[in-house]
């Protein structure tokens, strides 16, 4: 994993899954600009209504010892990425996301 790779990770005690941009990893923990994936309809929404200027994404750091598993958010045959969906429903290319977690 490459930093400012879109990510998914997924947590334990509670669970949680998070869908977002990988800023850091290290032996004491993960850092990522992103959201809940329960919450990823509600964020493009958001993006698409008329307050978008005011939408972004947190900065989130996790210690290790609460990751569970890190993957790329990559399509797989013919299911598309978190990244590909986002950017279809807001009509613009993947990296846009990035401009949201700033």
């Amino acid at each position: 994993m490459n930093p400012h790779s879109i990510i998914i990770v997924s947590l334990h005690t509670p669970k949680e899954k998070l869908w977002g941009e990988l800023l850091s990893i290290n032996p004491a923990g993960i850092t990522i600009r992103g959201i809940d994936l329960n919450s990823f309809d509600h964020f493009v929404n958001q993006i698409n209504g008329p307050d978008q200027e005011r939408t972004g994404l947190p900065t989130l750091f996790f210690p290790m010892n609460r990751v569970e598993r890190i993957a790329l958010d990559e399509s797989s045959g013919s299911i598309p990425s978190l990244s590909e969906v986002f950017a279809r429903k807001v009509g613009r290319p993947n990296i846009y996301l990035k401009n949201y977690a700033r």
